[in-house]
């Protein structure tokens, strides 16, 4: 997508990228370029690192500590820390729970939370989805009755990244069983070192372990800790999940993707003097997920540039999180059909598995779930067909 830019924006796309070139830890796109996820250690120093410049919570105002970005300047940023080899932030603390406390927290919560959200000092994650409560959260079990100054909490919850990581976990819990399901739930904040906390991991199709089942045995939990009022908890998830489904899409690590594929294709060999990418059909099909891409780069902007004129998020973030993900599938796929035999490499580090299509099956493999988390896709479509359609 090739904005006109002003001169202002040119100059602040000139910043960005310096920055970049000069405070990226070189292991952080050594790995990049090799498809690979940082461990723990690397994507927190890389956080901190964003974070010292105050580049990490980039959608926050700058009354709570972000730089206050427009969405033109937020969209920069974005291209060129993909183009430059650098993942995303984790987005369970600076896209996700930080804009639920200084939206719905207590000046107490702010001060407390904020900060070291906007430091990369506290690794966050998400406990809403249940073993029989996912795609329909609202009959989520997980129990916290009062008891004096705290919650006890009792329950399961499931497929919670990062868990392992956490300092904090942000949960969705049953205060009352008596009302219509949605209206007994309630948002509280957990430190993940309270006694009666178990995680057991568990590991996905890629052959990592980023989920966890994270159990909850009479967890104390200070009433200090309740977002908002008991009963509010659905509100702050449809929230939570608008911001979610927004960052999902992925416009600017797909961009860096389909240029990884192109750059691996043409350093491919395949026959006398040539290389994989003069092969016509090769072409045709990154031509077609240029085409797609494109398409969702003006959606995506034109939504989120509509937060600048004041108007939230709404249900047109179910399109972007549906195209986005599907789109993400249809990369890794590419990078997987058009590897052929070389994309069976997995972990190998020998010349042609780092040089060409090394790890290709396993983003794959992790990519397969994209459509799912962020609320399935099939639940946006409904989403779509009833507040946009009225269906």
């Amino acid at each position: 997508m090739n904005l006109d830019f002003t001169e202002a924006e040119r100059a602040f796309q000139q910043d960005v990228r310096q920055w970049m070139a000069a405070n990226i830890p070189p292991e952080v796109t050594e790995r990049t370029a090799r498809g690979e996820m940082l461990d723990k250690a690397l994507q927190q120093r890389w956080e901190k690192k964003l974070g010292s410049k105050g580049w990490l919570a980039v959608t926050w105002p700058d009354a709570y500590g972000g730089p206050g970005w427009n969405a033109t300047q937020r969209y920069i940023f974005d291209l060129e820390r993909a183009s430059a080899g650098a993942p995303a932030a984790s987005p369970f603390g600076v896209s996700m729970v930080g804009p639920v406390l200084y939206s719905f927290g207590s000046e107490a919560q702010k001060s407390h939370y904020l900060p070291s959200i906007l430091d990369g000092s506290t690794l966050w994650c998400q406990g809403y989805s249940e073993p029989n409560a996912g795609s329909d959260l609202a009959s989520l079990k997980t129990k916290a009755v009062r008891d004096g100054d705290h919650y006890l909490v009792n329950g399961q919850k499931i497929w919670t990244t990062q868990a392992h990581w956490a300092d904090m976990i942000f949960c969705l819990v049953r205060t009352d069983s008596e009302v219509k399901a949605q209206r007994g739930i309630s948002f509280l904040l957990i430190d993940m070192k309270t006694p009666g906390i178990e995680i057991r991991p568990i590991r996905s199709i890629d052959g990592h372990h980023h989920l966890n089942e994270v159990f909850f045995n009479d967890v104390k939990v200070p009433v200090e800790n309740l977002v908002g009022e008991e009963g509010m908890g659905w509100t702050i998830a449809k929230f939570l999940l608008t911001h979610e489904r927004t960052t999902i899409a992925g416009v600017a690590d797909t961009k860096r993707e389909l240029e990884r594929l192109k750059k691996t294709l043409k350093s491919t060999p395949s026959g006398m003097n040539a290389s994989r990418w003069d092969d016509a059909d090769c072409q045709r099909r990154v031509a077609e997920l240029e085409i797609e891409l494109t398409a969702l780069e003006y959606t995506n902007f034109r939504t989120v540039a509509a937060t600048d004129e004041g108007r939230p998020f709404g249900p047109e973030s179910s399109g972007l999180k549906i195209k986005g993900t599907e789109l993400q599938q249809k990369v890794s796929q590419a990078f997987v059909e058009l590897g052929g035999p070389l994309s069976l490499t997995w972990d190998n580090d020998d010349e042609i598995g780092s040089t060409a299509f090394n790890r290709a099956t396993r983003r794959y493999n992790f990519l397969r779930a994209c459509t799912i988390y962020g609320g399935t896709n099939e639940i946006q479509k409904n989403v779509i067909a009833k507040m946009l359609l009225d269906l």
